[in-house]
């Protein structure tokens, strides 16, 4: 049995649930899911900043409006929930938690415990934490002793390109 961590700040869709899921091939995959809500103020800018890296300025005067703190709590959960139903749908074992404080301090306590064999990483892009070795996967890799991948995640749009995709004889898999 092989075993993943994965570590997400939002649902996974439905592209980003048949890439892990597929990405040892026929092996039987465990996931831990270690499910992180939004940050403070700080995190808040860096994603404004890679709002504005990205040309997405609506976005980037929106991100004072994501919840934050204890009130991201709740998305957090129904996230966490809605990623575990996905995967475990896709015939695999999960289980996971809402980490708020520390993430890498307890992706690593998880990583032990659990023996895991890797760490996936699976977040928007953040080019400025990115850029600075700063990101989780950067950090990750100096703490959990095992592999760690980094791996962009997709959206809800990506579904939905998918499923026109599919119904119009395409091959459906957005990469």
């Amino acid at each position: 049995m092989f075993t993943s961590v994965l570590m997400i700040e939002k649902p996974l869709s439905s592209v980003d649930v048949d890439f892990v899921t597929t990405l040892h091939g026929e092996e039987n995959v465990t996931f831990i899911v270690l499910m992180q809500p939004r940050g403070d103020q700080a995190d808040a800018l860096l994603r404004a900043i890679d709002d504005v890296a990205f040309g997405e300025l609506r976005e980037a005067g929106r991100e004072g409006e994501e919840p934050e703190g204890a009130a991201a709590r709740g998305p957090a959960e129904l996230a966490l929930a809605h990623s575990l139903a996905a995967l475990k749908a896709a015939g695999r074992e999960a289980t996971g938690l809402v980490v708020e404080n520390h993430p890498l301090d307890h992706l690593k306590s998880v990583v032990e415990q659990s023996a895991a064999d890797e760490v996936i990483v699976l977040t928007e892009p953040h080019y400025v934490e990115e850029f600075f070795h700063r990101d989780w996967a950067s950090r990750a890799r100096h703490k959990v002793g095992v592999p760690v991948l980094k791996l962009f995640a997709h959206g809800a749009e990506d579904d939905s390109a998918e499923g026109r995709a599919e119904g119009a004889g395409g091959a459906g898999r957005s990469e």
